[in-house]
């Protein structure tokens, strides 16, 4: 039996992995436990996922369970359906998340909906999996995070991690889960020597199995002043301008969501209870996203002890080729710290 997160076992080992390692190292153990387990994808079999994410797995598993699929999302993401509702538990991965709308039908009205459609006759244990996010100059259609247009769209888990020890222990649930899970992962945090990492992603990561309880968000951070909430790479963008503001006497919190369906609510409102400020960051687009659900949510449950606002996201343009121009647009840590200096000035 997997030991759960709250023994916090990642901490205590002395064993770094970058966070695509800890993936493959929680699929290949699931694989190894259940034939039913199975990756397919495009290019995730000879070129093991082209952000590492399975890296290894064919040289043990073999082109029956780790499988390249012709380039139609449509085809193999109904395929992967199929086999689930048929008590497979197969793991999908769409290569860049902006490519989902090619195969919108089958995630939103299949994928989402059938366990729904059937009365409960059929489960739809899958995985999908996809890289986000910009920062490394891809253009408009390889850059979007979009993990709020999942969240929007009920009937999907959507899990986002931000370090090693997160991702190994989010997948292991996500694979066992009975339910369709959305597991998005971030390029920039994969940890590839072409897609260099920030400081923070490689973590000590326990060996044994482990898993980390869906809506169970993570305070990476402890401080007294100002509430941080974010997910995946602003995770570190965070903490770097947290450090930053600690000199000037600013003490800030910094939340990480891991997982947005379901949502730690509760959490991010005993944070901002304490602290009475709340800054949210995220890198999907601002309007009707994550920042403005964080926001509500807080609100929702009183205004009392909620003194100061700001949210810091991608405005609302297609993300843009030119690295200057994708600099501007993707925040980063000196407009996260802009943001908590606001949120300060304006008590």
């Amino acid at each position: 039996m997997a030991q759960e997160e709250p023994e916090r076992r990642g901490r205590q080992t002395d064993r770094s992995l970058t966070m695509s390692r800890a993936m493959v190292e929680a699929i290949a153990h699931e694989m190894r436990d259940d034939d039913e387990v199975f990756y397919m994808g495009e290019d995730v079999a000879d070129y093991g996922g082209i952000f590492d994410s399975t890296e290894g797995l064919l040289e043990e598993f073999g082109r029956d369970r780790i499988m390249d699929v012709p380039i139609s999302e449509t085809a193999y993401i109904g395929a992967a359906v199929g086999a689930a509702q048929a008590g497979m538990r197969p793991i999908a991965e769409l290569m860049f998340v902006d490519f989902f709308g090619v195969g919108m039908d089958q995630i939103y009205n299949q994928l989402a909906k059938n366990t729904y459609m059937s009365g409960g006759n059929v489960n739809v244990p899958m995985v999908l999996t996809a890289a986000v996010g910009g920062t490394y100059n891809d253009a408009a259609q390889h850059s979007q995070t979009l993990y709020g247009t999942f969240a929007h769209l009920p009937g999907m888990k959507v899990i986002v991690p931000s370090t090693a020890y997160d991702a190994k222990g989010l997948m292991h649930n996500a694979i066992r889960d009975d339910d369709p899970v959305v597991y998005l992962f971030h390029k920039r945090l994969m940890g590839i020597g072409w897609l260099p990492a920030p400081d923070g992603p490689k973590t000590g990561v326990p060996e044994d199995e482990y898993t980390i309880p869906f809506g169970s968000a993570d305070v990476k951070r402890e401080g007294a002043d100002v509430t941080v909430v974010t997910l995946g790479l602003h995770v570190h963008r965070a903490l770097e301008a947290a450090e930053s503001l600690a000199d000037d006497g600013i003490d800030v919190e910094v939340v990480d969501l891991r997982t947005l369906v379901p949502l730690d609510t509760e959490t991010v409102r005993e944070s901002v209870a304490k602290t009475g400020h709340l800054v949210v960051v995220d890198e999907d687009y601002q309007s009707y996203g994550v920042t403005g659900e964080i926001i509500a949510r807080v609100a929702e449950g009183g205004l009392d002890d909620l003194e100061a606002v700001e949210r810091v996201a991608v405005p609302d343009v297609p993300i843009p080729y030119a690295r200057s121009m994708e600099d501007e647009v993707v925040p980063d840590a000196d407009d996260i710290t802009n943001a908590i200096r606001t949120v300060r000035s304006n008590e």
